[in-house]
């Protein structure tokens, strides 16, 4: 089994920055992908990062120039860093580890507002 714990939400201006962390622990192959997903208010779970084993990394058109995923493999932690953040990008915000099988955190809530 493999245990994700988010922190780092909050609530920040339109222009602010928050970063995001992502803990690890559990049954982890030395090979994985690690990203965030978001879902805001009545709308679907979406993509917003993902970075896999070597460290390449992919962004929804929506978050790209503002967010920047990263990760530390030695403690199995991904983090998002987010800046010029909208409003639009409120919503609740989950990790995700990939190794054949999907493993979730429980989300942690950004909302963005003046």
């Amino acid at each position: 089994q493999v245990q994700l714990v988010e922190s780092g939400g909050g609530l920040v201006q339109p222009g602010g920055s928050l970063r995001l962390s992502c803990a690890a622990s559990g049954s982890i192959f030395s090979i994985y992908a690690m990203g965030w997903y978001r879902q805001a208010p009545g709308k679907q779970r979406e993509l917003v990062a993902v970075i896999d084993s070597s460290g390449i990394a992919n962004y929804a058109d929506s978050v790209k120039g503002r967010f920047i995923i990263s990760r530390a493999n030695a403690k199995i932690t991904a983090y998002l860093q987010m800046n010029s953040l909208k409003s639009e990008d409120t919503a609740v915000y989950y990790c995700n580890l990939a190794q054949g099988v999907n493993y979730w955190g429980q989300g942690t809530e950004v909302t963005v507002s003046s």
